[in-house]
């Protein structure tokens, strides 16, 4: 049993969509968050400047001596996973757009994808594709603006709803039936998606997925924490506490969320 920490970094709140799904599959794991929303959205920044931000969140968390590390960024895990597993020996974990689902359950063999500038243009995407939806029309759209929407808790606005009508509307125009969420803040507008989209449209996102990745590589490494007692979890935040704490107004677990200048 390792009782030690699991660490969870995103720029920004958008990752609290992962820990829900780690913390539902896992309730005796203690957990520690880093929002970096200050540099957020990573996703139209420089790949160096996206794995200097990573190794920035990483040494932070290993400092806290965190046993396992979730990159709950898709824009951070295509431009930094595969130095920080090389660089460092703790395991870590990544996020990646659910492009192979969407591929293999399409019918219409139309699928739109929703995710961050930096997200699209890696190569990890692309080989993603190519490998797992060579056949199927994609619809590809980068999501400017809607980070900065959700990270000033701006889900249900109308600049948010108007930005996405018309985000959405070339891929209902060619038929998508699945909607593949890119990027991990994503997942909190999926109540604003379903009024806007038909009800066969399926909205997939990479949450339940990477928790089950989590639980697995735990498992494998021997880490996983003991079942006597339920986690407690730490969310920290180098901008608006109280936005972050509004995302978590649901939660059950035991949880604080602070400032912390990282």
């Amino acid at each position: 049993m390792d009782n030690r920490p699991i660490g969870i970094f995103d720029s920004g709140i958008g990752g609290t969509s992962v820990w829900r799904e780690i913390e539902k599959l896992l309730p005796y794991e203690n957990t520690i968050y880093l929002a970096d929303s200050k540099n957020a959205p990573y996703g139209e920044r420089s790949k160096e400047e996206i794995l200097q931000l990573s190794i920035k969140n990483i040494e932070y968390l290993l400092a806290k001596d965190c046993k396992l590390i979730v990159v709950a960024c898709n824009t951070a895990t295509t431009n930094a996973i595969s130095y920080v597993r090389e660089h460092y020996s703790v395991p870590f974990i990544g996020t990646e757009p659910a492009i192979k689902p969407a591929a293999l359950r399409s019918k219409s063999k139309t699928v739109g994808v929703l995710a961050t500038k930096g997200t699209l243009s890696s190569e990890l995407f692309f080989t993603t594709s190519q490998n797992h939806a060579g056949g199927i029309n994609k619809i590809v759209q980068v999501g400017t603006g809607l980070v900065p929407l959700i990270e000033a808790g701006k889900v249900h606005a109308p600049e948010t709803k108007e930005l996405l009508q018309k985000y959405l509307e070339p891929m209902l125009a060619e038929g998508m039936d699945y909607l593949v969420l890119g990027c991990t803040h994503y997942p909190y507008l999926i109540p604003v998606l379903k009024e806007m989209i038909p009800a066969h449209v399926e909205i997939l996102d990479s949450g339940a997925a990477i928790a089950k990745q989590t639980m697995a590589i735990l498992k494998e490494n021997n880490l996983l924490a003991s079942p006597d007692k339920k986690g407690s979890h730490l969310f920290y935040t180098n901008s608006n506490p109280d936005i972050l704490a509004s995302f978590l107004t649901d939660v059950k677990a035991q949880y604080n969320t602070a400032y912390l200048d990282f």
